[in-house]
């Protein structure tokens, strides 16, 4: 379903019409309350007990106008590259600070439920940093670990390394038993195929440079790191171990939304509360 700009200032033209929906959806059984005038809250009209409905959200004690918020919510939903601080502090006006903390607090909304994944899934792990030459080349990286439902969620991590003890873990945290795991010939994932894990394994020779083993691959999470590196490079530049969750979140959310017949804005929203 499309949901452009014009929709959004449509549904959302000023400060009061935001703060009402986040009212109504934090909210939905509460009667008789009235909101207090010039004041982000709802009071009731026999006992007087009053609701913020901005405490305990993203949005809690902030001065930035909840519209701007709204709307910088939108464009994280509808960004395929991301959105950094500085296009941020160019759209709204507001300081780079004010742009950034803005941007982590939205990444908030997109972390990564525990729902594990089912069917056909393709794993992989690479890593993410300033590279050097051959020999140092993951000195300063990140490990990151990912599986893909082919045609479906994907779930994607950081990780101290990707030894066998961390990725197995992650494999079986994130796959629902029974499920056929697909792989290249990586020898951490060589365990999958016993009984004990209760997945189908298989895996595909990348080493003698087939793309293509059998009838199996590992394209989907291959392209899914592809788009993800391509656009921090393009759009953030970099982004430091201490924040890679949060972006592996961001872009992570984005995908899994992109078969949705709603708008991935909407899904966002729905997060606030």
């Amino acid at each position: 379903m499309k949901y452009t700009i014009a929709d959004f200032h449509r549904e959302f033209p000023n400060d009061d019409t935001c703060l009402e929906y986040i009212f109504k959806a934090k909210y939905p059984a509460a009667t008789q309350y009235y909101r207090a005038k010039d004041r982000k809250c709802w009071a009731h009209s026999v006992t007087g007990h009053q609701i913020y409905p901005l405490a305990g959200t993203i949005f809690e004690k902030t001065s930035t106008p909840l519209v701007t918020w709204f709307e910088a919510i939108y464009l994280f939903s509808i960004g395929k590259n991301g959105v950094s601080a500085k296009e941020l502090e160019r759209h709204f006006g507001v300081t780079y600070k004010t742009a950034w903390r803005m941007g982590h607090q939205i990444r908030k909304l997109m972390e990564q439920d525990k729902n594990p994944l089912v069917g056909d899934v393709e794993a992989d792990e690479t890593f993410y940093g300033k590279g050097g030459d051959h020999q140092t080349a993951y000195k300063n990286k990140q490990a990151t670990l990912g599986a893909v439902e082919r045609k479906g969620r994907v779930k994607a991590k950081t990780a101290p390394n990707r030894q066998a003890a961390i990725v197995l873990p992650f494999i079986k945290e994130n796959v629902v038993r029974g499920s056929k795991v697909v792989t290249d010939e990586y020898r951490g994932y060589d365990k999958l195929s016993y009984s004990a894990y209760g997945y189908t394994h298989r895996n595909v020779k990348h080493g003698k440079h087939h793309m293509l083993w059998k009838g199996e691959h590992t394209n989907t999470i291959e392209g899914f790191w592809g788009q993800f590196k391509r656009s921090v490079r393009g759009t953030y530049h970099f982004v430091s171990p201490q924040h890679l969750q949060a972006y592996l979140d961001e872009f992570a959310f984005r995908y899994n939304c992109r078969a949705l017949s709603g708008p991935a804005f909407h899904q966002l929203l729905a997060k606030v509360v």
